[in-house]
């Protein structure tokens, strides 16, 4: 950042992954009164509010928890999947309603539903290597895992693997490509996470969002309210 763009002492910066789990994000702060970007983002990565106490960094989903750990930013909102799979240190002051979806492991829809322990390494793609391979090890299976960033449905298709993890919202996917699900490995949905530092090194502003977002959740679960972002999409993939 140049020292005209650079953000005020003062100023928090928050983390927001691009696409659907950014515009719920910003539908929940406008819902509890927190300050909004000013004017059309069109290509521009940093946002400013418009009374300048807020900066919204547009970032990668899977990079998220990067910039928070590192004090890139302040808060940041991703999934429990990404956070998990990413090992960031962080804190995680507030679960947030929405984003829900299930991260699944998924087999050929003809393959035999015997119990894990059974098998002989068997391969299994997905986008989550780490927390693919801490579900297996803590069953005692030793799975070959392959990493793949696209769609990891092709990996039973083609004879590159056995299984696949993957996150589940409908399950639509899965069954157009002849898998099912077979076990659940994490239920998810989005976080708000905070940079330790910051926590500390501005604790006022820190716990006042917090509060604000808190207050408003709690609301909202009276009868005769209701919450737009609750009604979008999740951020899961089918």
């Amino acid at each position: 950042m140049t020292p005209d763009t650079a953000p005020e002492a003062s100023t928090l910066l928050i983390a927001l992954p691009k696409g659907r789990l950014a515009d719920q994000t910003l539908a929940l702060f406008a819902a509890a009164g927190l300050p909004l970007p000013e004017g059309n983002a069109g290509r521009k990565l940093i946002l400013t509010s418009g009374d300048g106490a807020m900066r919204y960094i547009m970032a990668k989903p899977g990079d998220v928890p990067t910039f928070v750990e590192y004090g890139a930013a302040d808060f940041g909102v991703c999934g429990l999947d990404t956070l998990r799979e990413s090992r960031r240190h962080v804190y995680e002051p507030l679960l947030l309603p929405f984003g829900y979806c299930r991260l699944s492991l998924a087999a050929p829809a003809n393959r035999p539903d015997t119990p894990l322990r059974y098998a002989s390494q068997p391969r299994v793609v997905t986008k989550y290597p780490n927390l693919t391979a801490d579900f297996f090890r803590a069953r005692g299976v030793n799975a070959e895992i392959i990493t793949l960033h696209g769609s990891v449905e092709l990996g039973p298709l083609v004879g590159l693997a056995d299984l696949i993890v993957d996150l589940v919202e409908t399950g639509s996917t899965l069954k157009a490509n002849g898998l099912v699900e077979t076990r659940t490995i994490m239920e998810i949905q989005a976080v708000l996470i905070v940079n330790r530092a910051a926590y500390h090194l501005k604790r006022a502003a820190v716990e006042s969002v917090i509060a604000r977002l808190r207050q408003h959740l709690a609301d909202v679960q009276r009868p005769g309210q209701a919450d737009s972002y609750q009604s979008a999409p999740g951020a899961g993939m089918d």
